[in-house]
């Protein structure tokens, strides 16, 4: 089985998403025969390199969201991190743009350390308030990864791997992907939201009992991953005859959100396309 994942590094859902899918697959009775391909999406193309606005005011200022919504929400988020073993540290958050970010995972995966810098690259953002969209913050993250630190520097210099990350953007416009992060299962199933782990395992052993079979529609988990969308999610089922479902939840939405959904963000992302046809 094959796991295509869209995600941006600057989006804690995403962050959240990573890793209830790595524990899922910890539980999963053939985890080593499921090939995971982890793909860019940027929440926001056109920010600065660097945004030093503090998170909550940026978030309040786009949607208008009461500032006390907004800090409830951000907490969640916390709880829900520090349950599964991670550290986000939301008040530290640096906003950006993640282009040059992407461009080097790329770069890694080429060189096969892809985990390791992309551990480190999301780690720093997540938990340690780095501006990731800074040049000489990730050659400093990517030398700690363990890559050479004149390649990295000429890589960043010129636009090398950018063609990689603007074919991930293409093909999630193509298949419909609006929302991240974005799990689609054996190029045929969608789950979005940093779904819980009993949701993302559930959906996993479906459609693996799937394959060789006439496509049908997996269960639809329920749940909302992160506590997003100030109260807007909810189970998402969509009718059977669709190429690819949902698992409602939420995670960053189009447009760009600064990492963070407002109020009626994913009123439109219900669905996404199979990869196949």
């Amino acid at each position: 089985m094959r796991i295509d994942v869209w995600s941006d590094i600057l989006c804690p859902f995403c962050h959240l998403g990573r890793r209830h899918l790595e524990l899922a697959l910890e539980q999963f009775e053939h985890a080593d025969e499921v090939g995971v391909v982890w793909h860019s999406y940027q929440l926001d193309r056109n920010a600065p390199a660097v945004d030093d606005t503090p998170q909550l005011d940026r978030i309040t200022e786009k949607y208008g969201a009461p500032r006390e919504q907004m800090v409830a929400q951000h907490e969640q988020m916390a709880r829900d991190a520090a349950a599964v073993g991670l550290d986000f540290q939301w008040e530290r958050l640096v906003g950006g743009n993640s282009y040059d970010a992407h461009r080097l995972l790329h770069y890694a995966r080429s060189l096969d350390v892809e985990d390791a810098v992309t551990t480190r690259v999301m780690r720093a953002w997540y938990s340690e308030g780095a501006a990731i969209g800074d040049r000489e913050t990730l050659v400093r993250l990517a030398v700690e990864a363990g890559l050479d630190e004149a390649g990295v520097r000429t890589m960043l210099e010129g636009d090398d791997f950018g063609i990689d990350v603007r074919t991930d953007e293409a093909l999630a416009a193509q298949i419909g992907i609006t929302a991240v992060p974005m799990f689609v299962l054996d190029q045929k199933y969608g789950v979005s939201g940093a779904q819980p782990v009993e949701v993302l395992l559930q959906a996993i052993r479906q459609v693996w009992d799937l394959q060789g079979t006439e496509p049908e529609m997996p269960a639809a988990g329920g749940g909302c991953g992160g506590g997003c969308c100030g109260g807007a999610c909810g189970s998402g089922a969509t009718e059977p005859e669709a190429d690819a479902a949902t698992a409602g939840g939420c995670g960053c939405g189009a447009g760009g959100c600064g990492g963070v959904c407002g109020p009626d963000e994913h009123a439109d992302d219900e669905r996404v396309g199979s990869t196949t046809r």
